[in-house]
């Protein structure tokens, strides 16, 4: 745990116990002096602002666009930094950026999708920090892939980094989705049950590509305990020079930070505690009926894969399973479940049923 970041059971000081985020705001790229340190000014008014980010380096999907200042860039956020008293964050690629950035004294050094997608690019860069006191965040790969994103961070810590921290930027997706990058909430819930100790913060920024979606979305990392965010923000997000759809103003910020109902992580009254534990063992109860109901459904699907193999049929029934899908996806949603709960739950119970088919001997 870094000391730029609140340790996870820290709670603030103040009447309603409420969890204190780590807010990381600045541009997506650092375009001109003049742009950050505008930027930098108004930002550092926003007392919730914990730090100062800008893109130094930018990867592009296709050449020809703005890639970053580069280097000169970095004594740009040096003076931020002198001038506004924020620590400072830059997403780092190569060793060749740490070097860089260590020698501007980069408070903060942050390791994009496209990097922690390599292993090859995520040991590099943990060699480079070997030995040295920075503060490591690190976005999940691009891909949904709860393994690799647990491999980089099991890499920095072998390198002996102990400021390690986690960022949910969505992950990519083919097809049409309201979402830039779609959150897919269950990956970074997963790798927090592996790490519980290492902050999480949501960019809610690259999860949305778009304003309109940014406060739901910063909300519902709140809700789920996140322990804050790291969003863009830039003194004309219409002019920016990259992703000007998913900036905001600091002015705007600050009405969207007014906008979220921070929770609190504990509650001191005894009440409180008795009725959530009560609550708790009706789940406990319930998720047991559950596995108790899918074992008889998997019983009842064995005893249909004995049928089938008696009499020749394929295990696999294209027609029924779209019929099953249907009807049942329609049945969530009279319950309020969303289309994409029922999928995967349907998906999951559908492919265990065939897997255990396919094991029953005639």
């Amino acid at each position: 745990m870094t000391h730029l970041m609140k340790d996870k059971t820290d709670i603030a000081q103040n009447p309603n116990h409420t969890k204190v985020p780590f807010i990381i705001a600045g541009p997506c790229s650092a375009e001109s002096e003049e742009q950050l340190m505008a930027t930098a000014v108004e930002l550092a008014k926003e007392k919730r602002i914990n730090a100062l980010r800008a893109g130094i380096w930018k990867p592009r999907t296709k050449p020809g666009g703005f890639e970053g200042a580069g280097t000169k860039g970095l004594a740009w956020m040096a003076q931020a930094k002198k001038q506004t008293g924020l620590p400072i964050a830059v997403e780092v690629a190569t060793s060749k950026h740490v070097e860089d950035s260590l020698h501007f004294d980069v408070d903060i050094l942050w390791v994009g999708a496209r990097t922690t997608v390599n292993p090859f690019s995520v040991q590099q860069l943990a060699d480079a920090v070997k030995g040295t006191d920075v503060t490591v965040l690190i976005k999940n790969p691009i891909n949904p892939d709860v393994n690799l994103w647990a491999g980089a961070v099991e890499r920095f810590a072998k390198a002996g980094v102990t400021k390690i921290g986690l960022i949910h930027r969505g992950f990519s997706a083919y097809g049409k989705s309201e979402f830039r990058n779609v959150p897919l909430w269950q990956i970074p819930i997963e790798l927090k049950r592996l790490f519980p100790e290492l902050p999480m913060l949501c960019d809610p920024s690259h999860i949305c590509g778009n304003t309109t979606l940014l406060p739901s979305t910063v909300q519902k990392s709140i809700d789920l305990d996140y322990d804050g965010l790291i969003i863009e923000s830039h003194i004309n997000p219409k002019e920016a020079w990259t992703d000007a759809a998913q900036q905001v103003s600091p002015s705007d910020l600050t009405d969207l930070l007014d906008s979220v109902i921070w929770k609190s992580n504990y509650a001191d009254e005894e009440s409180f505690r008795r009725e959530l534990d009560s609550l708790r063992e009706q789940i406990n109860y319930f998720d047991e009926e559950l596995i108790s109901l899918i074992n008889s459904r998997m019983l009842a699907a064995m005893k249909i894969g004995s049928l089938k193999k008696k009499n020749s049929i394929t295990i696999f029934q294209n027609t029924r399973w779209s019929e099953i899908l249907e009807k049942l996806t329609e049945k969530g949603k009279q319950f309020g479940f969303s289309e994409e709960f029922m999928h995967t739950y349907l998906e999951a119970i559908h492919l265990e049923s065939i897997r255990l088919q396919n094991q029953v001997k005639e």
